[in-house]
């Protein structure tokens, strides 16, 4: 909700400070047959730019995942969604600007020039560049599409291979913003649009050059420390899960149940995103007094099936965060209600751990109750912890397990059976997530919270 509020709230600064500057109405009013064309195609030119331009900026900046952007949108996986979201925007907003600018042809050749307006003033160090600008715009055009279909798309490419090619994006935007100051009438450059983008453009460009120094994630939230040991969860390597406990240095912040870290195990493959699996000091303490956390990695691509043949205790690991808000929280006078699905179980496991007996416990903690969607419950290697850490938890959590190998699926009657004041917090895969917020759209009172885990 906050990121569909967020993007739309963006979308319309844009238009206003466009409106403000452009004066469409003056520049429509009168204009009539061919030259009413011509005016429709010259906003749309400039109202497409600064919707493509605006949200690219505002990309770049959430790319640098700085911790104060978590509490306006609800945690960091929601700025990667506002992220996504709005990179697609700006993708459409530009596709829509280049589909504007050859309509110039169509028209001339349709209805002539006639009433075409005088080519637009730029400001005077650009006039030599106008020609390159538009050259440089173009092709970075293609280039941004090709990005967003291997983004969107992404059986076509693999994250490792897309990590790389994702890194030209913040090079792209640095093309696209000289584009932008080059070949923006001077018109546009008054208050308020002028002052907007001079901000966002310097903001931006900013942004892109650190990403492009690889900088980002570096800082006080990122902190060295060492595997402290491996474990399999199972027996088959690179299917079922991996154990691996952390040891943090002393200044590690700590954490609260249901956060997640971008961990950094091998310095060429890059962080990757893994909640933390256990409480506070629930892991106890390494024998030189630094903290412990647990990982449970899922072994769902190519890098994390790989993970049981290379990490060793006393490897070193780079531990960046922690991030999120899913910390299971509602309010006293509704049903709390716990969805997980596959991989998703591993923050449920960090807010099991903080409710056993001799754990620091939250006088606003509620019963709970725990739905499990698991792919065969009696192959998977996590589900005997699961009911043991529900079986001790207080304030109690029951537990219902939806085996879909005996045709046991979660249907929103099962929630139904709790009353209409719901909490409902999900963890799982997209279309468990969907199926769920269309029941609650149809149901008055609940309240969908959603670790939307998906950083591509």
């Amino acid at each position: 909700m906050r990121v569909g509020v967020a993007f739309g709230g963006w979308w319309l600064v844009l238009t206003a400070a466009w409106w403000a500057a452009a004066l469409p109405g003056q520049a429509l009013d009168g204009a009539q047959g061919v030259a009413l064309w011509w005016q429709l195609r010259q906003q749309a030119l400039y109202l497409s730019g600064v919707w493509s331009i605006g949200m690219m900026s505002l990309v770049m900046l959430l790319a640098l995942r700085h911790p104060w952007m978590e509490r306006p949108l609800g945690g960091m996986d929601q700025v990667y969604r506002l992220h996504k979201w709005l990179g697609m925007g700006a993708a459409v907003a530009a596709v829509l600007h280049w589909a504007v600018k050859e309509s110039s042809g169509w028209i001339k050749d349709v209805w002539g020039t006639a009433g075409r307006p005088a080519r637009d003033v730029v400001l005077p160090w650009a006039l030599e560049w106008r020609s390159a600008a538009k050259d440089v715009g173009e092709w970075a055009f293609y280039a941004l599409l090709v990005l967003v279909v291997l983004t969107l798309w992404q059986r076509v490419l693999p994250y490792r291979p897309w990590r790389k090619v994702h890194r030209v994006m913040p090079g792209l935007y640095l093309l696209l913003a000289w584009h932008t100051v080059a070949l923006m009438p001077a018109q546009l450059w008054q208050w308020p649009l002028g002052g907007l983008l001079v901000v966002l453009l310097a903001a931006g460009s900013v942004g892109a050059l650190w990403s492009l120094a690889g900088q980002v994630g570096k800082g006080r939230h990122r902190y060295l420390g060492t595997v402290h040991a491996v474990q399999l969860l199972g027996t088959t390597p690179g299917q079922d899960p991996l154990e691996v406990l952390c040891a943090l240095p002393a200044r590690w912040r700590g954490h609260t149940p249901g956060q997640f870290v971008f961990v950094r195990f091998a310095g060429a493959e890059g962080a990757h995103p893994f909640t933390i699996a256990s409480a506070p000091g629930g892991c106890g303490t390494a024998p030189d007094g630094r903290t412990l956390v647990r990982l449970v990695i899922k072994p769902l691509g190519t890098y994390t099936r790989s993970l049981h043949t290379v990490l060793q205790p006393g490897q070193t690991v780079s531990v960046e965060g922690p991030y999120g808000g899913f910390d299971a929280r509602g309010q006293s006078t509704r049903v709390q209600i716990w969805v997980a699905g596959g991989v998703g179980i591993t923050p449920f496991l960090a807010l099991l751990q903080a409710r056993q007996p001799g754990m620091a416990q939250a006088e606003s903690l509620a019963p709970a109750h725990l739905h499990y969607c698991t792919r065969n419950a009696n192959q998977d290697v996590l589900l005997p912890q699961l009911r043991a850490l529900c079986a001790a938890a207080q304030p109690p959590v029951s537990l219902c397990v939806h085996d879909a190998a005996q045709g046991q699926y979660l249907q929103p009657a099962h929630l139904q059976a709790y009353g209409a004041a719901l909490d409902i917090w999900l963890c799982g895969p997209a279309g468990l997530g969907q199926a769920l917020r269309q029941a609650a759209r149809r149901q008055r009172g609940w309240r969908m919270h959603q670790e939307a885990f998906q950083m591509r």
